[in-house]
């Protein structure tokens, strides 16, 4: 049997947003202390960013791209985490004036406030962290658009958790990786 693999990218762009979304169902409660971060992705020949945390212990608390880097995308992407993981206590940044008043924005806004860190070093988790997704797409040459990169990337995060251990299914501790992911496949509901 011969797959094309524009065949296979047109499944991954469809199918990628439907499995992030059963993840979510099933992914494992991070820490409270988070590191948070931005790193750079190409879409259409132009720099696109990628903010992410991950908790002390290294495990994902979420992801977004946006078109820019600025408080209202860092506003956007600590809200979404907040809504998916509840709130922090701590969150550590690099120096970033965006973040730092995006966090300061919620802290003005928000019921518990949050401990804001601007320590460089500090960050040095989620900054290794940004390798994995590096890793896997930069041989990819650029994405075409940029809703295709945000499903792209959707699956590489959702793999690198997996990966990590941070799926929550019965009997999943024994299963492979691969195995874990058809596993997930099997609880998306058709439409």
């Amino acid at each position: 049997m011969f797959v094309d693999h524009s065949s296979i990218n047109r499944w991954a762009i469809g199918f990628l947003p439907l499995l992030e979304k059963v993840f979510r169902r099933h992914k494992r409660p991070v820490g409270v202390s988070w590191r948070m971060d931005e790193t750079y992705i190409k879409v259409k020949g132009a720099w696109k960013y990628l903010y992410r945390a991950v908790d002390k212990e290294g495990k994902t608390v979420d992801f977004l791209l946006t078109a820019r880097r600025d408080k209202a995308a860092a506003l956007r992407f600590f809200e979404k985490a907040v809504n998916a993981s509840g709130a922090p206590e701590k969150v550590t940044l690099d120096k970033s004036g965006a973040n730092k008043a995006a966090m300061d924005e919620i802290n003005a806004r928000g019921e518990t406030p949050v401990i804001v860190r601007q320590v460089k070093y500090l960050n040095n988790i989620v900054e290794q962290d940004h390798r994995a997704v590096k890793r896997i797409t930069k041989p990819m040459l650029n994405f075409k658009s940029f809703r295709s990169a945000s499903n792209v990337l959707a699956g590489i995060e959702l793999m690198h958790m997996i990966r990590k251990g941070q799926i929550m299914l019965q009997g999943c501790s024994e299963l492979s990786f691969a195995e874990q992911f058809y596993a997930l496949s099997g609880k998306i509901r058709p439409v």
